[in-house]
């Protein structure tokens, strides 16, 4: 009996590459449908480009102090293993805008990209949500709380029961035909980033 995916590489952690915990305090995040992926024909963890569709924007979170985490979790369902995201991310403020904008990202889906402290991987860009999305599941707000001066605490995940297929997915844009970079995954994450 043949298994439908096997292994094929070791790895080792080397100490002149330690592991670094953590995301940095900017995320991007963008209407599921407002803007198309398109993933490397010979992995499907890498996303090799995001086109706006309709002169569509990438919103930039920003914010300080290790305000930003993300999760993502292996469950084993019956037919293979599914990958559960979430991110976690504060916004300190409470205006009519900032409702609104939490008012769209319970109701609609998201995707998000983050940059890890880690920068020695391939995988120091990852996309969240690439097939189903992601909503705001949670949105609390205590007025007292000095942590983040009564703004709110916020978390992203998939819908209900819609879990993604792979992990993360490492974001690898190159310029201009050009071999990808970070600095060049950044550049066109910038350049569809609203002002």
């Amino acid at each position: 009996m043949s298994i439908y995916n096997k292994i094929s590489a070791g790895f080792a952690i080397g100490s002149h590459e330690p592991v670094t915990s953590g995301i940095e305090d900017v995320i991007y995040i963008f209407n599921q449908d407002d803007v198309t992926l398109t993933f490397d024909p010979t992995n499907p963890l890498i996303v090799t480009g995001l086109t706006a569709v309709s002169n569509a924007k990438v919103y930039k979170f920003e914010g300080t102090n290790n305000s930003f985490n993300t999760v993502s979790k292996l469950v084993k369902t019956q037919v293979g293993p599914r990958y559960t995201e979430e991110i976690d991310f504060n916004i300190a403020g409470l205006s009519v805008d900032v409702k609104s904008q939490l008012h769209a990202m319970g109701y609609g889906r998201v995707c998000a990209v983050v940059i890890n402290n880690y920068k020695s991987s391939d995988s120091a860009i990852e996309l969240f949500g690439a097939v189903n999305g992601l909503i705001l599941t949670d949105a609390e707000r205590n007025a007292a709380d000095e942590t983040i001066e009564g703004g709110y605490k916020l978390k992203l995940t998939n819908p209900d029961k819609t879990r993604e297929p792979y992990p993360p997915r490492a974001v690898s844009i190159g310029a201009q035909s050009g071999t990808p970079t970070y600095a060049s995954t950044l550049a066109a994450l910038e350049a569809l980033t609203t002002v």
